[in-house]
């Protein structure tokens, strides 16, 4: 069946409400849509914790940040879909596929709710969104894009745009000049939403020691939460004096800190996806959930990858962590020094 004509500034909405990183993955969907309708209203709907990453962004006109359990909340449902209606947009794209991303979409009254119609179109968002996308690409971010076909865009180039304010430039260059970094610095996230996605803290210390050692490159440590905090210190106590600890960091400032970095290293989690989002070269971990579907985006980046699981989401979720502890020490450090090898021949 042929997609319905499109109006050249159509009012669109996107909705992602989650994760950090699901979120980063789908800001090229919002960017094509600005460069096909450069005129068109376009919004974003998303959860708090994440609407932090978009506010500012130069191709966004409305961000509608749904407050905490709004789902659980008649009041809130309410709420919300008098707002959504009130501003009468002609099409919404759920780049989530869950129920709770379709009953959004549904709430604004749209007769247009792109969604998916397979495997990643999940629980009831199939039958509450009526025009769907079978995807064949099998990395997220051309997966997602893919969502665009029914509007006419196909394939288009991949673009962040991630917003940078001045505050985010001054609070990462104070803190680079604080901790004498100016000369250059690597950056190492240890942790992860999931803990089948860990990578031993001692073997971030060991690749620490090895930048510093074989690079003379300093390593920053960044980290967020308790249990991250206790990984962060437990590298830079075993990096030989090449790693800092960072302070606590917010996610804007994460990202001036990244762009400013000459690589980062850690698994498949937002501050990783962060990074490659600011053109920083990265090194992934991936262990479980394979690097194909969601690793780092893009020329510049290498993955190490030794083990995956062929199973769902559920399954790699609550994985054994020997899927992460197959990635040695040496194949990291190897992946890192070619990362600086090409920077420096760019360089030259």
């Amino acid at each position: 069946m042929l997609s319905p004509p499109v109006a050249s500034a159509p009012r669109i909405l996107i909705v992602r409400l989650g994760a950090i990183g699901d979120v980063i993955l789908a800001t090229p969907l919002l960017c094509a849509l600005r460069d096909r309708f450069p005129n068109a209203p376009l919004a974003w709907a998303v959860e708090k914790t994440a609407s932090v990453l978009l506010e500012g962004h130069e191709s966004l006109d409305q961000l509608i940040v749904l407050p905490k359990r709004w789902l659980k909340s008649p009041k809130g449902v309410w709420q919300l879909r008098r707002r959504l209606k009130a501003m009468n947009f002609d099409i919404v794209i759920d780049a989530q596929g869950l129920t709770k991303s379709a009953i959004v979409a549904r709430l604004s009254g749209v007769r247009r709710r792109i969604g998916f119609g397979d495997k990643w179109g999940r629980e009831q968002s199939r039958w509450l969104n009526n025009e769907l996308v079978y995807s064949t690409a099998p990395h997220v971010i051309d997966r997602t894009l893919q969502l665009l076909l029914p509007l006419g865009i196909e394939s288009p180039k991949v673009n962040f745009r991630m917003p940078q304010s001045e505050a985010d430039i001054t609070a990462a260059e104070s803190l680079i000049e604080q901790l004498s970094l100016g000369d250059g610095y690597g950056m190492i996230n240890p942790g992860a939403g999931w803990p089948s996605k860990i990578w031993p803290a001692d073997r971030y210390a060991a690749v620490a020691r090895h930048l510093g050692e074989a690079q003379d490159l300093p390593t920053l440590v960044v980290w967020a939460g308790d249990q991250e905090h206790a990984m962060a210190r437990q590298i830079v106590a075993g990096s030989g004096g090449y790693a800092q600890l960072a302070p606590p960091t917010g996610l804007r400032q994460l990202g001036a800190l990244a762009r400013r970095g000459r690589m980062f290293i850690g698994s498949d989690t937002g501050p990783l996806h962060l990074a490659v989002a600011v053109g920083t070269p990265c090194v992934g971990l991936y262990g479980p959930w394979p690097s194909k579907q969601t690793g780092p985006y893009g020329p510049g980046h290498v993955v190490v990858e030794k083990m995956t699981l062929d199973g769902s989401t559920s399954q790699r979720r609550h994985a054994s962590s020997k899927y992460m502890e197959a990635i040695d020490v040496e194949s990291v450090c190897r992946a890192c020094d070619r990362i600086l090898r090409d920077d420096a021949s760019r360089a030259a």
